[in-house]
């Protein structure tokens, strides 16, 4: 014991010394110890000190999908490094091969994967498409890519430039030009001033007025998040998205819907732009494809789009010169296609669809208890709760109020997610993203964390 004690001393000095964490201020880190987690299984975590915790939002940003101590993933991953570990993907491995058939097989009309490591490169890789295409076939006309308000893609400076949040992006200036922002489709706090069932769906009217004021043949494409994810967990009315297609269509605009959070199985179908009935060009995801057993992204696009890039083989510049480093690693593939067979054997799409509607069920019946709660929103398990100063104004609580709910909730033993510096105002939101093995008994710990959280404001 006094051992093992040590070795924990050691760790967490070894961290505070020299660890720089993401999205942590460190100065409180003089007085007191970062969270270090050391063990998990199935939905829980264990902390270096012993303590358990249920988590609610999968790795902390919505990424262990499939829960934690998964062997089979490990064993896969273990087994094909041993045989073949990298080789870059100029080559072709085997677990990319069998991946690529398998994820396509999820994903009607789609056809070609490209890989790489993270969420914000696939972007990148999507943004480059784009602008290549805009340089080979319309003489670099065509290289504005429209964005939305509240949405996130990712961390670069690329990334960033087609981000709607003003935190996120403030002091990282100046960004790429050629990035175009449209409203949000947040109902709640709805751009126009309208109320849904009596609009006209502006919130996608907006980006037909938008083309024709930017220029259409100045667009190459339109990047969208099916469920916006860090900007508050907001889901599109129903009408918004085939909208939003058809405008794409009718102006010949490339749709890129960004899957990094939604993707394999959080909001209970493979992807959140199939809730919708839309087909997209390129479609990115990260997180959950491996559940965080490895680093794994893909940018998928239409054969369409690949064949714009093999048209003229004769023409030295006329294929996508682009390379990512550990897009040729095998863990992130055979991950990937363990990760997917247990969705698929433990029918957790089913799961996620009935879980999902009695997370919402419960959460409802809080917003009955509690007036600070204004807005109950999300799809499958991808939940969020506005929280506001009083519901006939909607101004939204200070960010301090959230973050006292998370560290109650901690001390609880229950990890909550919410908005983090990414507004001025709105950073007012609780996130919920568990499992998608969640149960029952799971989700009302979840939210009996939050009842007494709440209660004791």
């Amino acid at each position: 014991m006094d051992n093992e004690m040590s070795n924990a001393n050691d760790t967490v000095r070894s961290d505070k010394n020299h660890v720089w964490h993401h999205l942590v201020q460190h100065k409180p880190f003089e007085q007191t110890d970062p969270l270090v987690i050391v063990e998990g299984k199935g939905m829980r975590v264990k902390d270096i000190n012993g303590r358990e915790y249920l988590d609610a939002v999968s790795g902390g940003v919505w990424t262990v999908n499939v829960g934690y101590g998964r062997d089979r993933i490990a064993n896969a991953v273990r087994d094909q490094l041993v045989r073949m570990c990298y080789f870059a993907n100029t080559a072709g491995n085997v677990p990319g091969a069998q991946f690529a058939e398998k994820l396509i097989e999820k994903m009607p009309g789609m056809s070609r994967v490209y890989y790489s490591n993270s969420g914000s490169e696939a972007n990148e890789k999507a943004y480059k498409m784009v602008r290549q295409i805009s340089s080979l076939y319309h003489d670099g006309n065509r290289h504005k890519i429209i964005y939305r308000d509240r949405d996130y893609h990712g961390t670069t400076i690329g990334a960033l430039s087609s981000t709607g949040q003003f935190e996120r992006k403030e002091q990282y200036g100046p960004f790429v030009p050629g990035f175009v922002e449209i409203p949000h489709c947040c109902c709640y706090r709805c751009p126009f001033g309208k109320a849904y069932g009596s609009c006209e769906i502006e919130c996608a009217q907006a980006l037909e007025e938008t083309l024709l004021r930017e220029g259409p043949d100045t667009v190459g494409a339109v990047v969208l998040e099916p469920v916006t994810a860090g900007g508050g967990v907001i889901p599109p009315v129903p009408e918004y998205l085939p909208m939003i297609s058809d405008i794409c269509r009718k102006y010949g605009v490339l749709l890129h819907i960004d899957e990094v959070v939604c993707g394999l199985g959080r909001t209970g179908k493979w992807f959140g732009y199939q809730h919708y009935g839309i087909q997209p060009d390129i479609v990115t995801m990260a997180k959950g494809v491996a559940s965080g057993y490895a680093a794994i992204s893909c940018t998928v696009t239409t054969e369409a789009v690949f064949d714009r890039f093999k048209a003229n083989p004769d023409e030295r510049l006329h294929y996508f010169r682009d390379i990512s480093t550990f897009g040729g690693c095998t863990a992130g593939p055979v991950a990937a296609l363990e990760n997917l067979r247990i969705i698929q054997e433990e029918k957790l799409l089913e799961n996620v669809t009935e879980m999902g509607e009695y997370i919402l069920q419960r959460l409802h019946a809080l917003q009955e208890k509690y007036s600070l709660i204004g807005d109950v929103r999300g799809k499958g398990l991808f939940v969020g709760m506005e929280l506001v100063k009083d519901r006939q104004s909607r101004e939204p609580v200070e960010e301090s109020v959230p973050m006292r709910i998370a560290a109650d909730c901690t001390k609880q033993g229950v990890l909550i997610g919410r908005t983090n510096r990414s507004f001025r105002k709105h950073n007012n939101t609780i996130a919920l993203s568990p499992a998608l093995i969640a149960t029952r008994d799971d989700l009302d710990e979840i939210v009996t964390a939050l009842d007494v959280a709440l209660g004791n404001l």
